[in-house]
């Protein structure tokens, strides 16, 4: 397999970029890296990898998202120090702990939070993901180095896929060296939870997809692409040359649908049609080529659920899209938004925060550790307004990513595979908790600041700083890549 990559020259970032790589490829291997550990030694290693971080790149633009997560972290400061102070500013106490008092007969220091310290502990996991996405955009701004963590994230997805199908296959009762409790019928890879593993299965097959759109498109010779002759072109392109990517596409395709997660395969393949019609949009018929494209690629996403997705069918037949205890959790944790709207109880707190307020109609069986919808439990353990905050945050890094998925000629498929792999992580965690799960949100918090990097061009950069409006060699006028009677020797390089 060819990799179009330039050749790795000796710097003093390069230990950052290797650790970011590192860290991208081995955060969901213990066991999605739930654990506080594993989660502290990846904040170890990106801290390490922030001092050493390249910053002769950053432009402009980067550097106002820089102040953006700048903000984002000082409210999150703020809410912090309030449930963890004895002495907040304007936070109320928990009524909690008066009660708790009058009931022992003995004086207890109230909090914010109703566990103490609790806020501490759990602030490893969105620590992890804001020093991802500030290495992303300053690792990033450097369009090889980001060509190379889309890479990496999608290399080690297909490596994780198949592990998952062949210990499904060889030993379905263990994940690594543990035994497995659940999910025994569905593939999980490294991950505990099957819905996870959808996701995480399904960003890398939207990676990949992209990957081989830009291969194949380079390889055609036609500046917009001729659909009559297009099979003709296809022929013409070496076996060799596409294989080894339309088998790691495959192999993360075939995991996805394995772990039977409804939520995590149909978003997924909803990922993947409106990539694929994104990046081909400017060779689609002019009128109706975006409603054919998306209307083929439902017809084949259908298709697919047919043919490998039977037990996920049975899924949505019995169950529907959501089940009905889902649905109760999220209605019991807008109660608690309701009773504690300005800080919430506490960050880490909801397991111990549901139970009160846990709905008669829920099944008594299991634990309810988390809400199913970061943003609901989210706004239940910090409040509304940090909720909102976060919230902004969000839409901001869409529209960016929009800017450069539709304002990008060239590399266009870093903030498109970033956009879409948000979307797709954004929408599942509405429904689940994947972007609480550091084993998949961090290798994707940098690609998503690598693709907020790149969806500003070094003219908008030079441009915002009172230089040359020029656009810079090689930033060239093809929506992707340039051809490849054109394309450069020296970026190419056997792996």
């Amino acid at each position: 397999m060819r990799l179009r990559l330039p050749k790795i020259r000796w710097s003093w970032s390069l230990p950052a970029v290797f650790i970011l790589f590192f860290v991208a490829a081995g955060a969901p291997l213990p066991f999605g890296s739930t654990n506080d550990l594993s989660i502290a030694f990846w904040c170890l290693c990106l801290g390490v990898a922030v001092i050493f971080a390249p910053t002769r790149d950053l432009r402009t633009p980067h550097l106002w998202l820089l102040a953006g997560i700048g903000v984002i972290v000082a409210a999150y400061a703020f809410v912090l120090h309030e449930q963890l102070s004895d002495h907040p500013f304007i936070a109320p106490f928990q009524p909690i702990w008066k009660q708790a008092s009058d009931l022992l007969g003995v004086p207890i220091a109230p909090s914010a939070s109703i566990v103490k310290n609790e806020a501490f502990f759990a602030l490893g996991a969105p620590l992890a993901n804001i020093l991802a996405i500030v290495l992303g955009i300053t690792i990033g701004a450097d369009r090889a180095r980001a060509r190379r963590l889309l890479w990496v994230i999608a290399i080690s997805g297909a490596a994780y896929a198949l592990y998952g199908v062949a210990s499904f296959l060889i030993e379905p009762t263990m994940i690594l060296w543990r035994d497995k409790t659940a999910y025994l019928g569905s593939v999980t890879g490294t991950f505990i939870n099957r819905n996870t593993a959808a996701a995480y299965f399904g960003s890398a097959a939207v990676i990949w997809m992209l990957l081989i759109l830009e291969d194949v498109r380079r390889r055609l010779p036609e500046r917009h692409i001729e659909w009559r002759r297009l099979s003709l072109d296809l022929r013409a392109i070496p076996p060799r040359e596409i294989l080894p990517q339309l088998a790691c596409l495959l192999i993360c395709l075939m995991a996805m649908f394995m772990t039977t997660s409804r939520a995590g395969v149909g978003l997924s393949l909803l990922a993947m049609i409106v990539a694929f019609t994104l990046f081909l949009r400017k060779d689609l018929p002019p009128r109706t080529g975006i409603w054919i494209s998306l209307g083929s690629g439902l017809a084949v996403a259908l298709g697919l659920l047919q043919l490998l997705g039977d037990r996920i069918s049975s899924r949505f037949d019995s169950q529907g899209l959501v089940d009905e205890g889902r649905v109760e959790a999220w209605k019991s944790t807008l109660r608690i938004i309701g009773d504690n709207p300005w800080f919430g109880t506490g960050m880490g707190t909801f397991q111990w925060a549901f139970p009160p307020y846990r709905s008669p109609n829920i099944s008594i069986r299991g634990v309810w550790d988390a809400a199913h919808s970061t943003p609901l439990e989210l706004a239940s353990e910090v409040g509304i307004p940090m909720a909102l905050v976060v919230a902004l945050g969000w839409a901001i890094m869409l529209l960016v990513l929009a800017k450069g998925v539709f304002g990008r000629r060239r590399d266009a498929i870093i903030p498109l595979a970033a956009a879409a792999t948000a979307m797709l992580s954004l929408l599942h965690s509405c429904l689940d908790f994947t972007l609480q799960m550091p084993g998949y949100s961090i290798p994707f918090f940098a690609l998503f600041g690598a693709g907020l990097a790149q969806s500003f061009s070094r003219r908008e950069g030079r441009a915002s700083a009172g230089g040359s409006a020029t656009a810079p060699r090689g930033e060239g006028h093809l929506a992707t890549a340039p051809p490849a009677s054109r394309a450069r020797p020296e970026l190419h390089k056997t792996v």
